[in-house]
């Protein structure tokens, strides 16, 4: 290695040293929601409708809303459908373009106060902030914040997009200056009702917001419960009969002072939640809790009139914006990378979400499949060049170099250097984190930041995101644009990223002699192969061990066994992507580990009966082979991975089906469907969800983790090339143990946890 070298590798290892403790990255937000408030008399919207419906029965239905934002989205932002899993069941929430709007600047500002006071109800509950809201002028704010409006659509719109300004109105207006309003009402059957903000008309407490001080929470009221009053029965959840003058006299010492008054009928305000959170766990009855009887005197007044439907609505809006705010950073990603690569395809801003929305998130979509599929594309396409950029380099250095490439920490390197952390979504989302639009209060500390492209984000401030993370974005990344646009657009994407891969169709060329192949036996092979080899001089180079030296034979099946390993990996995983769409990503990964693994490849090659066919003068490995093969016999024939036995596999029985994959490839012109139409037949029955059985390795660390058990450190010794192992559950106070021996530390490992589980299983009831 020349000094030069030594140089770059150490300035390699340095920067990935500098990555792995600088896990600080930042947090973008779309510029799409972000301005200025304008000082135009007349201010100019794009206009969205969003209709909500519930797919359950429930007695309160929402109402539609108008979405009004400066910039207009993209049409895969602004025409979608969101499916959010509530209390009872799903929501269905359909997003569309409905058209531009002008609004005054006192239109404008109404709207704003009127969605701060809804939200700062709904997410914070602090009844004195929102009394100061309705204390301040309104004014413009002069910084960037989150700008734009949602306001309730008109009941019976003559234009989809009309807004409720007689809700927003009176809901401004009443808050303002409620107290005497409707003294003088007339309407008919009103009378007047004694609160905590005094004697007031009973039209202003049909439909109101409420607060409680003596429990200290907030009440949605529909109206009044004519025949219920301070004398009236009151059951307790004792079974106990008493009145509600009792009850408040007892529970909370109040004495109730206008006993004939009708009792108010109130319900707890909505609770905003995560409502694209997967598996939420739906309830068929409303809380005991949640619906409530009250004495007016009891009641003061914060909002009126507003309906339990606007509230209920609003509860969602957390939610179906934050998915809109997710999408808009999904297409400003789209927009950086096609601004420096405009060849590339337009992808569905919903996959490349898709691909920087992490598990942890807990939504109904995550990275995990697109990742498996890009992880095996990078592979194959960095290990075709290097295998033919460098014929002289054995297997280890090629597997070195390709290591620095593909390493999580190089391509951590490289996602951060092209601006990738900020986008990336790595926590569920908490409404209680939400910055509500309109509120400078909320939006400050935004940052405004540029782009490698040029283009404008915001920052919200900084944020952990571990190097293996953005790593695993890369590589989703990869799988979307291979996905959607092919190996092309997958190759745009690395280019773009700084991995240039050349996949020009040059004729693979072997630069070293080769003497003759008469004693590779071709009809037989190449039968068994369904595969006629135009050079015979590969197909005995993929069956050549380290250990045997022949003339002509110039080297062992390693190079060629590094380069099909990567094809089969890519043809398997593209298989099974595209053959289980329904698949979750932890399922594909599951699948595309049990069906690539080193037992299915070895029990492959001892069916087909490949091992008679390979070259080798090693005496340890003969009597390996052998003993491999009589236990495999013994097998049922309905083994579909190597996991379910308990034998030791020799590596070379899984190294020549890789080999082979890697010589037809060659052989054909890198041809990928060849080498799946050979070797697929010897792969059969491929692994399936149905036939699939979880590694025991990981189902023992599942089960464990689900049932709190203690999974000890393996205690591992190594002697004459044998790995030996001790592993130790603890479950109830009991510690489940089982000793083993194996060729290699994975296969005692699996041994021993296999043997573990069976005893858990016997021993413990329901697991």
């Amino acid at each position: 290695m020349t000094m030069e070298t030594m140089d770059t590798e150490e300035a390699f290892v340095h920067e990935i040293e500098k990555l792995r403790h600088s896990d600080d990255h930042a947090c973008y937000l779309a510029p799409e929601l972000v301005s200025v408030s304008s000082t135009e008399s007349l201010v100019e919207y794009y206009c969205y409708l969003i209709k909500m419906e519930n797919n359950f029965d429930y007695d309160v239905s929402p109402r539609d809303i108008v979405l009004l934002v400066k910039n207009e989205l993209h049409s895969d932002v602004g025409n979608i459908d969101i499916d959010m899993e509530v209390g009872r069941g799903n929501m269905g929430v359909h997003v569309k373009y409905n058209g531009r709007v002008t609004l005054t600047q006192e239109q404008v500002l109404l709207g704003i106060r009127f969605q701060v006071a809804i939200f700062r109800v709904l997410l914070e509950k602090d009844i004195q902030r929102l009394m100061q809201l309705f204390g301040e002028p309104l004014t413009h704010e002069t910084s960037s914040y989150l700008n734009y409006l949602v306001l309730p659509c008109a009941a019976s719109p003559e234009i989809s997009s009309d807004i409720d300004w007689t809700c927003v109105n009176l809901v401004i207006s009443s808050s303002n200056n409620f107290m005497g309003h409707h003294m003088s009402c007339r309407a008919p059957g009103v009378h007047r009702v004694h609160t905590k903000n005094g004697l007031v008309c009973s039209c202003m407490l049909v439909n109101c917001l409420v607060y409680t001080p003596h429990n200290n929470l907030v009440y949605c009221i529909s109206g009044f419960l004519h025949g219920l009053n301070g004398c009236s029965d009151l059951m307790l959840s004792t079974g106990e009969v008493i009145s509600y003058k009792s009850y408040y006299k007892r529970q909370h010492g109040i004495n109730l002072q206008f006993m004939k008054e009708a009792l108010l009928r109130g319900r707890r305000i909505f609770g905003v939640q995560n409502y694209l959170q997967k598996s939420r766990q739906q309830r068929k009855t409303e809380p005991s809790h949640a619906s409530v009887e009250l004495p007016p005197e009891l009641c003061s007044i914060i909002i009126t009139p507003l309906s339990i439907s606007t509230l209920y609505t609003y509860s969602f809006i957390p939610s179906i914006m934050h998915r809109i705010e997710s999408l808009l950073l999904s297409s400003n990603l789209k927009k950086m990378i096609s601004d420096q690569c405009e060849q590339i395809v337009d992808i569905p801003a919903i996959k490349v979400l898709e691909a920087f929305t992490t598990r942890k998130c807990q939504e109904n979509f995550h990275l995990e499949s697109l990742e498996t599929l890009g992880d095996s594309f990078l592979k194959y396409a960095v290990s075709q060049q290097l295998f033919r950029a460098y014929e002289n380099h054995h297997e280890g250095l090629l597997s070195a170099k390709r290591e620095k490439i593909i390493s999580n920490a190089a391509l951590a390197k490289l996602g951060l250097e092209h601006d990738l952390p900020g986008f990336i979504r790595a926590k569920p989302f908490d409404p209680k984190e939400w910055a509500i639009p309109g509120d400078p209060s909320g939006s400050r500390g935004l940052k405004e930041e540029v782009l490698i492209s040029g283009r404008k984000i915001y920052n919200r401030g900084s944020r952990k995101i571990k190097s293996k993370t953005v790593a695993d974005v890369v590589e989703a990344l990869i799988g979307v644009y291979l996905n959607a646009g092919g190996e092309l657009a997958a190759l745009l994407f690395m280019n773009w990223l700084g991995i240039d891969i050349d996949f020009s169709a040059v004729p693979y060329t072997r630069k070293i002699p080769v003497g003759t192949t008469d004693h590779v036996n071709n009809p037989h092979l190449q039968a068994l192969l369904n595969y006629t080899f135009k050079d015979n001089s590969l197909l005995l180079e993929a069956l050549t061990h380290g250990s045997f030296t022949l003339t002509g034979v110039p080297r062992s099946y390693q190079r060629l066994e590094f380069l099909g390993d990567a094809v089969l990996d890519y043809l398997v995983t593209v298989h099974l992507y595209t053959k289980f769409p329904g698949l979750s990503p932890g399922e594909l990964t599951d699948l595309r580990s049990a069906s690539v693994s080193n037992n299915s490849y070895a029990q492959a090659a001892l069916r087909a009966g490949l091992y008679k066919h390979i070259f080798h003068a090693s005496q340890a490995l003969h009597k390996h082979l052998n003993a491999a093969l009589n236990e495999f016999e013994q097998l049922s024939a309905d083994g579909t991975h190597g996991w379910d036995t308990e034998i030791s596999f020799p590596e070379v029985l899984a190294d020549i089906i890789e080999s082979l994959a890697g010589a037809i490839f060659l052989d054909s012109g890198y041809d990928k469907e060849a080498v799946f139409r050979s070797l697929r037949p010897l792969l059969e029955p491929l692994v399936t969800p149905d036939t699939m059985k979880l590694h025991p390795v990981k189902e023992l660390q599942e089960l464990c983790a689900k049932h709190d058990y203690h999974l000890r450190k393996p205690i591992v010794s190594f002697d004459d090339g044998f790995a030996s192992m001790t592993l130790e559950v603890e479950a109830d106070g009991i510690v489940y143990s089982h000793a083993c021996s194996a060729s290699d530390r994975k296969t005692a490992k699996r041994i021993a946890s296999k043997a573990i589980l069976k005893s858990l299983k016997e021993n413990i009831p329901g697991i």
